[in-house]
């Protein structure tokens, strides 16, 4: 591709197999992952940092094929023991994820910052592209629903999203500063590209983080939808959607960015809803937006960079 620059805003597995895509398609020079880390947590006293292991886990061509998070070839000796000594099981945590969880606690309580720790995993995993963590700060993703006030985890993955959601809060976002490197990245950027992820709890983290939703303004911002049909394709957005009293949709996630994104990019699937996202003021293309592989991941990509291309000229 030509010398084009893109920045990434990622969360989870979609978000994760399409900068994975765009690895694919761009060098190094012209990628930026700027990964949510409000999903972050601490368990068993470590420092999780879910979605920024996924991005990197699968660019580095390690995380499991089947389940999209963790590590392949997982063991679980550790796992099995804590299990049997009473201690909490509801986060599994594979042999190989626990030694990358152990080496970010030691280093963040040596003094490291996230983003110090993010780009030293990444050069000991051959990672050449830069990913970054939204912010070096502590946020945290809370969930309102039925059950009270849960944190993002114990909703996600302790309640399996069973409690009906009723709002999110991100606890530190006010007083919080994107990481080194992300402002830097956005004003050398040529478009911003806000991957396939939940855009209540993956993405909306990231663009809440003051100066981060400034900085892409002036930029061409493209999004790409996590739900086709009604549903999304892996996670619980169209649950979402629908308990906070929307219906679920290609539609409804583009009214949910509004004037934030320049484009959209949904699935053939939905083309009956082009007339109505055009009439948000949002530029729309359609094809097939599942990845089910790496050819995949590699396909779409490199038909978000032709549409940037496509629509920077008549911008």
């Amino acid at each position: 591709m030509a010398e084009m620059k893109i920045v990434a805003l990622a969360g989870g597995v979609g978000g994760a197999k399409l900068a994975d895509g765009l690895a694919q398609v761009l060098q190094p020079d012209q990628l930026t992952i700027v990964v949510n880390t409000a999903d972050d947590f601490k368990h068993l006293g470590l420092r999780i940092s879910p979605d920024l292991d996924t991005v990197c886990y699968t660019l580095a061509g390690l995380a499991n094929p089947d389940t999209g998070w963790g590590r392949d070839n997982e063991t679980w000796n550790v796992f099995t023991q804590l299990k049997q000594m009473g201690m909490p099981d509801w986060f599994q945590l594979g042999d190989s994820d626990l030694a990358t969880h152990i080496v970010r606690t030691t280093r963040l309580n040596a003094g490291w910052s996230l983003s110090q720790i993010t780009e030293d995993f990444c050069r000991l995993w051959g990672i050449r592209f830069q990913i970054l963590p939204m912010s070096d700060q502590v946020i945290q993703t809370q969930v309102y629903c039925d059950d009270g006030v849960l944190e993002f985890q114990e909703y996600f993955v302790h309640r399996k999203c069973v409690p009906v959601v009723k709002g999110f809060n991100f606890m530190g976002i006010e007083n919080s500063t994107p990481a080194p490197g992300v402002i830097n990245a956005i004003e050398k950027a040529d478009a911003v590209v806000i991957c396939p992820s939940n855009p209540w709890v993956s993405i909306d983290p990231i663009l809440s983080i003051p100066k981060i939703q400034a900085a892409i303004k002036e930029h061409l911002v493209i999004a790409i939808s996590p739900i086709v049909g009604s549903r999304t394709i892996k996670g619980p957005a169209a649950k979402m959607f629908t308990e906070l009293g929307i219906e679920p949709s290609a539609f409804a996630v583009a009214q949910h960015y509004g004037s934030i994104i320049d484009g959209f990019i949904i699935d053939n699937s939905d083309d009956e809803l082009v007339g109505k996202i055009d009439n948000l003021g949002i530029r729309i293309y359609t094809t097939d937006i599942v990845m089910h592989d790496q050819k995949d991941r590699g396909r779409l990509a490199a038909e978000v960079i032709n549409q940037i291309n496509s629509w920077e000229k008549v911008m």
